[in-house]
């Protein structure tokens, strides 16, 4: 059995070049530490509480298409975040890209 992600990728020179390109700060974490993976797996939870589990999925296709309609109609559109001060991800994004086109 093998982790999704080897330790060696994690100190890859492509990966680490890449991090400081784009300015990221990698993983500081331990391998099963549960603070690296606490917002996905959150947000896999609720995944499975509000669309997985509803019911019998027939189709691929068809779990797929309501997959999207809940991250896209309910996830960031109703959802508000305490991080993002109360804001749903939407309305976050939408004052954020208006404060960065006055800037500019």
């Amino acid at each position: 059995m093998h982790r999704p992600v080897e330790l060696a990728q994690l100190r890859s020179r492509k990966l680490r070049k890449a991090l400081r390109k784009y300015k990221l700060t990698g993983s500081m974490g331990r391998v099963g530490a549960c603070g690296d993976n606490a917002a996905m797996e959150s947000f896999f939870s609720l995944l499975q509480k509000n669309v997985l589990d509803r019911q019998r999925w027939h189709t691929r296709h068809e779990l797929r298409l309501a997959i999207v309609q809940w991250i896209e109609g309910i996830y960031h559109r109703k959802r508000r975040q305490r991080r993002l001060g109360k804001l749903t991800p939407i309305e976050f994004e939408t004052i954020m890209k208006k404060s960065v086109d006055l800037a500019a």
